[in-house]
């Protein structure tokens, strides 16, 4: 039985790829299939792995530094699938500029092939 720890393993596992800007380890992360679904914040729903890997590209391409800082809202897990809600507390420098903005976010998660992978992301922004 899978418990809140494994999926919080893969959720972290996500944002350090996201912070350290690795397409390798976010590839690792996200699972593979045309199934899987990406919502960045102001962005259009990207599907399937091909086109989530250009988004995250591009993100990783324009941003020189960035932190990121959840803050954990709920886990939830039922047999082969798992979502987590949480905030998003992101720090970016760009241009020489410290930008901070929170965004309200939901991971999906399905357990394929005796490991757990993220299927859907979804960031809206959370107005001040």
């Amino acid at each position: 039985m899978t418990n809140n720890s494994e999926i919080l393993a893969v959720n972290d596992a996500f944002y350090r790829a996201f912070e350290k800007k690795d397409i390798k380890a976010m590839g690792a992360v996200w699972s593979q299939g045309t199934g899987s679904l990406c919502i960045h914040p102001g962005w259009d729903i990207l599907r399937g792995w091909k086109a989530i890997s250009t988004s995250w590209q591009k993100i990783f391409k324009n941003t020189p530094y960035i932190e990121i800082n959840t803050e954990i809202i709920s886990v939830e897990i039922r047999d082969h699938l798992a979502y987590i809600i949480l905030v998003e507390n992101v720090m970016q420098v760009i241009n020489g500029r410290k930008i901070e903005a929170r965004s309200l976010a939901t991971n999906i998660f399905e357990f394929l092939g005796g490991k757990w992978y993220l299927i859907h992301h979804h960031a809206s922004p959370i107005m001040r």
